[in-house]
């Protein structure tokens, strides 16, 4: 799933206090605003790989991606990724075989280019 994709992954979301899929474990949460920090939080912003490896993983080491979100999951045993924007959150997670990115791919440009390839690779498909 790809931002809400991704947030109906997990148990409940605050976002009109839903019941979610339950695939992954927690609750997602409104972002806390603050001084210099706007929700939505809109633009780029840098990803942190955790220490868990993962086929999704090569060649997002120290990347940006783009964000258009309010809402966020907290970091847990299934992040792949996470980001900051006033507290540190989940950028992508994963779980079997269900994978979310709270970031857009599509707006990500190299970086969302290469976990579509790399999604692709782990799930064989081809790009053609």
């Amino acid at each position: 799933g790809v931002c809400v994709g991704m947030q109906i992954l997990y148990e409940h979301s605050e976002e009109g206090d839903t019941p979610c899929l339950g695939v992954l474990p927690g609750r997602v949460r409104r972002l806390q605003g603050g001084p210099g920090l706007r929700v939505p939080h809109m633009g780029w912003n840098d990803l942190q790989v955790h220490d868990r490896p993962h086929p999704l993983l090569p060649g997002l080491v120290d990347q940006y991606a783009y964000f258009v979100h309010s809402f966020a999951a907290p970091v847990s045993d299934n992040t792949l990724l996470s980001c900051e924007h006033g507290e540190r959150f989940t950028a992508m997670a994963a779980n079997g075989n269900f994978h979310g990115a709270q970031f857009h791919p599509e707006r990500s440009a190299a970086t969302g280019a290469r976990l579509l390839q790399n999604f692709l690779e782990l799930t064989g498909g081809d790009a053609a």
